[in-house]
């Protein structure tokens, strides 16, 4: 039989489910809920107690308990294998270590909070974060840095900002992140693709494109490319850097994935940069908590004060509260231990997906072999429709996604579906892949029936 409170706390949470108690509602007080329930002050306590650990409910003091939001149980749903989602593994994110972070930064940032701060970002958590960006070959001074709400912040304001090369045009890699793409949209910028494959990029058709074509700045992906996993080389790195120097382009290095590098060799392209032409940009989101909407920009001296005007006039500064407590996770040293843990179930991960696709898919499709990271792309045999495919797996209750908007329109191909590992369980990979297999094979059977019909 249940402890008392437990029955005390069961019977909240099902007034909570059912809607009797609502957002706001004031509950019974401890002396009357112990002559309901027939028992003593302490047990209502413990149950009120531990209703306040799961954020539930809250207590006014002197005046009573009340109810924070409805509580709602998990829904029986069929079981849903999800190589869609990109955020970090929920079963890794550390709630309850950074809860006391935030407890202390309330306390220890109070004034800071609620009022408005400096605007490039709280000098500790800057300092915090070039020290943190060590670990990662970038050298930097918290005053080149900037903090920013999320990557995709810097990267709308980098395409909207003017450079000082004078140029307009943009160069991406084919494919790449959706988030880049959709911001050249909407921004109507006239933008140049180069094809990326898992052997790299064409370096001769890099420099022709740099020579001819007034880049302003070329986006890459230094390591783990979304969505095809690609890692350059560091030679690779130091001769894109020489070109952009060349010819007067920046790289705009979007390292969201580093911290889960495994070679401890590999350096980002900031590393190789001479002539201040590499900005850095590192985020939170995928490696720690993506609610966070904190990360970094690492700018050259002449561009800090534009990008701050252009950051005025989006948000002003980025939440503090997030800023203090990520200062203090990170001084605490918690950061290191969380960052360990992910890279290894990643690594492994991958690893799983990789020597499954080896096992199972169907000949004539090609897969990606990224060393780490959250993303691995398979490319379909010739007219098996990535967005049918998709669609197919989705009745299944499988989830990926079809690459079209990784592409811009002039080079989609419809022929390629990237896999992200962070969400799906490992004991899920195989049955997934089982899955995508299957339905390359039965959309391949279709189209051969479908051409013998016409024959």
């Amino acid at each position: 039989m249940s402890p008392k409170y437990r029955i005390v706390l069961e019977d909240i949470k099902q007034q909570l489910t059912n809607g009797k108690l609502a957002a706001g509602h004031k509950l019974p007080s401890i002396r009357q809920l112990s002559v309901t329930y027939n028992c003593s002050k302490n047990t209502i306590i413990k149950a009120y107690n531990e209703l306040e650990k799961e954020h539930l409910i809250y207590t006014v003091p002197q005046k009573g308990y009340y109810v924070v939001n409805e509580f709602r149980r998990p829904e029986d749903h069929p079981e849903v294998i999800d190589f869609l989602s990109a955020g970090p593994d929920k079963t890794l994110l550390p709630y309850t270590e950074f809860q006391h972070c935030l407890n202390q930064a309330i306390e220890h940032y109070k004034e800071e909070i609620f009022t408005y701060t400096d605007q490039q970002g709280l000098p500790s958590l800057r300092t915090q974060i070039s020290k943190n960006l060590q670990l990662s070959q970038v050298f930097t001074d918290p005053k080149q840095l900037v903090i920013v709400s999320g990557s995709q912040q810097a990267i709308h304001l980098l395409t909207s900002l003017s450079f000082p090369n004078n140029k307009k045009n943009i160069l991406i890699e084919q494919p790449t992140y959706f988030g880049m793409i959709e911001t050249l949209k909407l921004n109507d910028v006239n933008t140049f693709g180069i094809e990326l494959s898992m052997d790299g990029i064409d370096l001769e058709r890099l420099e022709f494109i740099f020579k001819n074509n007034e880049i302003k700045f070329f986006y890459v992906i230094p390591r783990f490319q979304n969505p095809l996993g690609h890692s350059y080389t560091n030679s690779e790195k130091k001769r894109i850097v020489e070109l952009a120097a060349k010819y007067d382009v920046y790289i705009v290095e979007d390292d969201f994935l580093g911290e889960l590098e495994q070679d401890k060799k590999a350096d980002p392209f900031f590393a190789f940069d001479t002539s201040g032409r590499v900005i850095y940009i590192q985020s939170f989101s995928k490696v720690f908590l993506p609610g966070l909407r904190i990360a970094s920009v690492v700018l050259p001296n002449n561009m800090i004060e534009s990008f701050l005007r252009y950051k005025f006039s989006a948000d002003f500064n980025s939440p503090v509260l997030s800023q203090g407590a990520l200062d203090i996770y990170l001084k605490s040293g918690m950061y290191y231990s969380h960052l360990k843990k992910i890279k290894n179930t990643y690594f492994h991960k991958m690893n799983e997906l990789k020597r499954v696709c080896e096992q199972l898919l169907p000949e004539g499709t090609h897969y990606t072999k990224p060393d780490s990271g959250f993303y691995l792309s398979i490319y379909l045999p010739p007219h098996v429709s990535a967005k049918k495919l998709t669609s197919l797996l989705r009745t299944q209750h499988l989830l990926l996604d079809d690459g079209e908007r990784m592409f811009l329109p002039e080079c989609n191909q419809d022929n390629l579906i990237r896999l992200c590992i962070s969400q799906v369980e490992k004991h899920q990979i195989q049955p997934g892949i089982e899955k995508i297999a299957q339905a390359i094979r039965v959309l391949k059977d279709s189209r051969h029936f479908h051409q013998i019909s016409l024959i």
